[in-house]
């Protein structure tokens, strides 16, 4: 199970909204980075409770991309793009994150997310910033829940590595 820590600051256009969490998980760095990094397991946690993504595309590398397309229970899918801008194996990742709305394929709102982790006695310390830098007229809609979905998907991410921690020590 994780320990759970977050703190949020928002601006009215969104520009500027930014969430902080701090998680510890009960696995090692290595997993929890992979986890990360790993396009199989990123699709297994990624986005809120209830959402697949049937298409999961993750090049952690300076400069690779991520795409990730998060479907809501109603099937209505959000596509989500990005790119690493730092990879740090396994301490630190940082990359955009644009996602866009599903009817028109418009540009949503851009996010910078920044991820550390840390070791401590096989638990991991994961503190994660993300801050909207570019936002449209939608956006303030689709932001109110920013810190939930983000709640939502630490809790997945949770129960995952705790999962992939017993299956390695079976």
């Amino acid at each position: 199970m994780a320990e759970n820590n977050a703190e949020s600051k928002s601006a009215t256009d969104g520009v500027g909204k930014e969430v902080a969490f701090t998680r510890v998980f009960d696995a090692p760095r290595r997993l929890v980075f992979k986890a990360w990094t790993d396009p199989k397991r990123v699709a297994l946690w990624w986005g809120p409770h209830g959402y697949t993504n049937p298409l999961c595309e993750v090049d952690a590398r300076v400069g690779g991309a991520i795409c990730i397309h998060m479907r809501v229970p109603d099937g209505t899918t959000y596509p989500m793009i990005g790119t690493f801008q730092e990879v740090v194996e396994p301490e630190r990742l940082v990359f955009s994150e644009s996602v866009m709305s599903n009817e028109t394929g418009e540009f949503l709102f851009e996010a910078l997310n920044t991820v550390t982790f840390a070791e401590r006695e096989g638990k991991t310390t994961i503190t994660i910033k993300s801050r909207v830098i570019k936002s449209s007229a939608k956006a303030p809609q689709y932001l109110q829940g920013m810190e939930a979905g983000w709640t939502e998907t630490l809790e997945r991410l949770g129960a995952y590595v705790a999962n992939a921690a017993k299956r390695e020590k079976s």
